[in-house]
């Protein structure tokens, strides 16, 4: 068994405009946006990036936003809702602001006993706030939210998947113990995590598989603290069977891939070196940031690229 791994690194999904997914998760959600780049695969396509003050993983959304992009289609094989940790009694704050904000599908709920609201992103990204008592997690109170309000982190991710079993022996290896299991929905949770610790694994065997689109989540990423124990995870993965991609330097992490048995696309990332390897603190993502591969063509990038506040 894996115990290298610490709760959620990132999600990372897609999206149609990047002006309006910027102004979703600054403006509405109250994040903070860390870093301003391109795709490594596409430069003519942002790559943002948005959490608390320094991007601290367990707290970073990123997203790629392809102008035009068709909608992706739900179903099983992909991630279902990302879950947001905020703090207990909030809710009602955050209900009267997603609606003054036009947001759609808000609906009140629990699960797992704990308190939600459940709405979509600009795309149709499907999200939920869950009141967590004591998550003393740094927030970030820069775009307008108090600090009793405040996004903490993610608190979970559901997958959708026909059958869960293949699933929850690799949850199980990558370090997960299930904690509970309710109306189809099975809970795992990272011991001594990161706060980011869940994986709710919803069983939905009679769905069509996902398509891939805006409001889609691209991959899922889980968070080691350095390159020595992506290496180590690496090898555990591939001695069991999976087909892991070479170590990648994206800039702010180093990054491994593979393909889970439901489908679902999971990264193993470094909590190294950080957002901040090439900005202030004070500045992040303010600046457009290129992959030195990128960089001769930022004149043209910066006149193809969608301004953004």
């Amino acid at each position: 068994m894996i115990n290298q791994i610490k709760g959620l690194h990132h999600v990372t999904s897609m999206a149609a405009s990047a002006s309006t997914n910027n102004r979703f998760f600054t403006d509405t959600l109250g994040l903070r946006r860390v870093k301003k780049t391109v795709n490594f695969d596409a430069p003519d396509v942002y790559h943002l990036y948005y959490g608390d003050e320094i991007g601290t993983p367990g707290s970073v959304m990123t997203y790629f936003p392809f102008p035009h992009i068709a909608r992706g289609r739900p179903g099983s094989g992909e991630v279902g809702t990302t879950v947001f940790s905020v703090p207990q009694g909030s809710l009602g704050y955050w209900t009267d602001r997603l609606t003054k904000a036009g947001a759609d599908g808000l609906k009140a709920d629990e699960a797992f006993g704990e308190k939600r609201l459940q709405f979509a992103g600009p795309d149709g990204d499907g999200f939920a706030l869950v009141e967590v008592k004591d998550d003393d997690r740094a927030q970030w109170t820069g775009n307008g939210v108090g600090a009793d309000e405040a996004i903490r982190g993610f608190h979970s991710a559901s997958l959708r998947l026909r059958d869960d079993g293949a699933n929850a022996e690799l949850l199980k290896f990558m370090g997960y113990e299930q904690v509970d299991a309710r109306d189809g929905v099975t809970r795992f949770g990272m011991p001594g995590g990161n706060g980011a610790d869940f994986i709710d694994v919803e069983t939905m065997p009679n769905i069509s598989g996902a398509r891939l689109g805006a409001g889609s989540v691209h991959h899922l990423a889980f968070a080691v603290e350095n390159r020595e124990k992506q290496l180590e995870v690496r090898k555990a993965l591939m001695d069991t069977g999976y087909q892991v991609t070479p170590v990648i330097d994206r800039d702010y992490f180093w990054a491994i891939y593979f393909r889970t048995p439901g489908g679902v696309l999971f990264e193993i990332a470094t909590n190294e070196p950080g957002f901040d390897r090439d900005e202030d603190t004070a500045h992040l993502g303010e600046a457009l940031k290129l992959p030195t591969q990128h960089e001769h063509l930022r004149s043209t990038l910066e006149e193809h690229l969608e301004p953004l506040a």
